[in-house]
């Protein structure tokens, strides 16, 4: 067998900042590996601590580096685990709606002047779509 034909590194996500656009994996047979936003698969643009991954390493100036990142398998969401809860309160879910409906307009808006929304309203909007989309999934 080949150098070339061993199995791919697998690892999980150390930690990785989606501001900064990189971080780390922990390799399952060795150190950890610094990756940047730009080995990650196309559509994704971060990375949960624990996640499973599959990935390249290359050798550069500063150590070891990911390339060609493929997600295994991600951790489930805490807000998944939230099955097992209670539901909130519908008083609660109308302030979340209502809150998400203000933030869409202003997304909304940024859109139709041919801009796509600042990160101040498009991660607060995310939270809140995923946290409406969630308890709706109940």
């Amino acid at each position: 067998m080949s150098e070339r034909s061993k199995a791919v590194p697998t690892g999980k996500v150390k930690w990785y900042d989606a501001e900064k656009g990189f971080g780390f994996l922990s390799r399952e047979d060795g150190d950890d590996v610094y990756v940047r936003a730009s080995s990650l698969p196309e559509g994704i643009a971060t990375l949960k601590a624990g996640t499973k991954v599959e990935f390249g390493v290359l050798s550069g100036r500063k150590g070891e580096q990911a390339h060609q990142v493929k997600v295994l398998d991600a951790p489930p969401s805490v807000s998944q685990n939230r099955r097992a809860a209670s539901r909130r309160s519908p008083e609660d879910m109308a302030t979340i709606t209502e809150d998400l409906i203000r933030l869409l307009e202003g997304v909304g808006t940024a859109y139709r002047h041919g801009r796509h929304p600042d990160a101040k309203t498009a991660k607060p909007t995310a939270k809140l779509l995923r946290a409406l989309a969630d308890e709706l999934d109940l």
